[in-house]
């Protein structure tokens, strides 16, 4: 099959379409996901810089970087045309692969600074892959193609990790690089096949709104705009975040202590229902023709996670659950909400009050917020709380966090409930 001819056929065959932006978006992100979050499956026993635990130090490092990506990431992905998308994908993901090479030869813990700057590029691949795929008939479905690599990607090469650490003795050092390589060439063909992906067309922009790149201008109005709702909705997702963030980078320790710590492949065993589960619910969305209801209703869908978190960490903590069962109900619980942030609400918030905007703007104001977040609780839990394990540190924050985001998120319901209205009576009063 020739080059030219997969994009004319994803132009001409809706389906064909959906398969092929979905495989290449979904394969873009996930091998991103080899890049940054192998070395989490390390765990550094025994060390530790100025009372801080040496591998807090790494993960804090580089979600620094991370988060001031995100930042960045409000004015870089809102503006970024689409012909230098692919690009921007490589280049970044080559200077975070160049971060972790000189990881691997800088004397510890001077090399704690390259997990920053491992960090700081990799932050807006999110951006820059959701933008193919943004203000579609189809995006709930693409998004949730794409967005399940949070969940596969994510364990799957915290396996091939712990292969290289247990099978092959590779150090804890040069295993994040290592891993970076054997993803090198799959990243590569799924950067090409993305970069084909045709644009929305006349009936897409008809329901979702037209996608355009944002002005310094247009984001600030945008904000003062939509203020009252985007506060809650980010709180939450802020909640989100942090309780995701632990439950991904100190999984090692969590499934050590709950007797699964030389099992490699339990990193993606645990995610397998948890991904198949949160991607049937968020492409059903895709049925839902009226905006208002499809984004009423992924307010709804995040709250159920929420409860699903405190109904399965209270049977967890009262011997009714096992620890596996818990760790794949609550990751199905964080990853409901999680998921539907990234590939139903920012989508279908646009829509439903018809602005010129793009999903990178909303996506990256909120992310940057919610690593921020994930690093204070780190950093919390390191000073104030050393004693307690990760496990129950996790699962008493699932449990507080959980009921926190539900109020946050019936705040959130009851302003876009009251903005939906002001608007468009007016807008109907005035016709």
């Amino acid at each position: 099959m020739k080059l030219k001819s997969l994009k004319s056929m994803a132009e001409e065959n809706e389906v064909f379409f959906v398969i092929f932006a979905i495989t290449a978006a979904f394969f873009t992100y996930s091998c991103m996901y080899a890049f940054r979050k192998a070395f989490t499956v390390a765990t550094f026993d025994g060390l530790y810089l100025l009372g801080v635990h040496y591998k807090i130090w790494l993960i804090a490092s580089q979600i620094l970087g991370y988060t001031l990506s995100k930042f960045i990431g409000i004015k870089l992905v809102s503006e970024m045309k689409p012909e230098r998308r692919a690009l921007a994908i490589l280049m970044v993901i080559g200077i975070a692969q160049a971060s972790l090479f000189l990881f691997a030869v800088t004397p510890r813990p001077y090399n704690i600074i390259w997990m920053f700057f491992n960090g700081l590029p990799l932050g807006i691949v999110w951006g820059l892959v959701f933008s193919y795929l943004e203000g579609r008939r189809t995006t709930e479905l693409l998004g949730a193609g794409v967005s399940v690599s949070f969940i596969f990607a994510s364990g799957f090469v915290k396996s091939v990790g712990k292969y290289l650490l247990l099978d092959f003795s590779v150090s804890e050092y040069w295993m994040p690089f290592v891993t970076g390589l054997i993803f090198t060439v799959p990243l590569l063909i799924s950067v090409w096949l993305l970069n084909k992906i045709p644009p929305p067309n006349n009936r897409d922009i008809a329901l979702r709104t037209k996608r355009k790149p944002m002005t310094r201008t247009e984001r600030k109005y945008f904000l003062m705009k939509f203020f009252t709702a985007i506060v809650p909705l980010t709180i939450v997702y802020i909640l989100l975040t942090v309780l995701r963030d632990i439950r991904d980078n100190f999984a090692a320790e969590i499934w050590m202590e709950l007797g699964q710590g030389n099992a490699a492949s339990i990193f993606t065993v645990a995610e397998i229902p948890v991904g198949i589960c949160v991607l049937l619910i968020i492409s059903a969305m895709i049925f839902v023709k009226n905006n208002l209801m499809a984004l009423n209703a992924s307010i709804g869908l995040i709250m159920t996670g929420l409860v699903v978190n405190i109904l399965a960490t209270i049977a967890f903590r009262n011997g009714i659950m096992g620890g596996l069962s818990w760790m794949i109900f609550v990751g199905f619980g964080l990853y409901l909400g999680y998921i539907a942030y990234n590939a139903l609400l920012f989508e279908r918030f646009i829509a439903t009050f018809q602005s010129a905007a793009n999903i990178g703007f909303l996506f990256y104001f909120a992310d940057a917020f919610g690593y921020l977040g994930s690093v204070t609780a780190f950093l919390l839990k390191n000073f104030f709380s050393p004693d307690i394990s990760w496990l129950n540190f996790f699962s008493t924050l699932t449990f507080s966090l959980s009921i926190a985001g539900i109020i946050f998120s019936l705040i959130t319901y009851q302003v876009i409930k009251s903005k939906y209205r002001r608007q468009f009576s007016t807008k109907f009063a005035t016709t």
